[in-house]
């Protein structure tokens, strides 16, 4: 039986947070933690770990595309630069990863993050994916799991929105 393909990141930036409490992607769709992971294109050496993970996870899941990679296989690293309007996916590639069990979500100490606003579309830190293959109703492709994320530092808060020390500060 194939088995997923781990990566660990290095410094990155998250948005679309959902790592406390799952969202459905679209309406009636099943609810799921996740996360768009977006990495600074001078960042080679996570650039490298992600595109390696991708490969390695098509050659271990060709069985269940028949024995061979399909072409147009989706999944993979996308380009924020051609595919977002959002100053935050300026230079940088992102990954969306989500998973149906909730992450592990530590601090930089490895001490787990309780307090929600702490974890914040906007921050940055490191993250545990794993890379699968799937074929399901004519689509294939390989997936990104969501396993871990460790945060490392604070960020602006992507989406909008202040915070209350923010707006009355002197």
């Amino acid at each position: 039986m194939a088995k997923a393909i781990k990566v660990v990141t290095g410094k990155v930036r998250f948005s679309y947070v959902h790592v406390f409490e799952p969202q459905a992607a679209q309406e009636g769709g099943t609810p799921k933690h996740s996360m768009s992971i977006i990495i600074s294109k001078d960042d080679k050496e996570t650039i490298d770990k992600v595109k390696k993970g991708f490969e390695d996870a098509k050659e271990e899941y060709k069985a269940i595309w028949g024995g061979s990679i399909p072409k147009g296989l989706k999944g993979g690293l996308r380009d924020g630069d051609t595919e977002k309007d959002d100053p935050a996916y300026a230079n940088s590639y992102f990954i969306n990863a989500n998973s149906l069990q909730k992450p592990g979500v530590v601090d930089a100490d490895l001490n787990p993050i309780l307090d929600k606003s702490e974890f914040y579309s906007g921050c940055y830190g490191r993250v545990s994916l794993s890379f699968y293959g799937y074929n399901s109703n004519g689509s294939k492709g390989i997936g990104c799991g969501l396993n871990n994320v460790q945060k490392l530092e604070d960020g602006e808060k992507l989406g909008g929105g202040s915070s209350a020390a923010d707006d009355f500060a002197n």
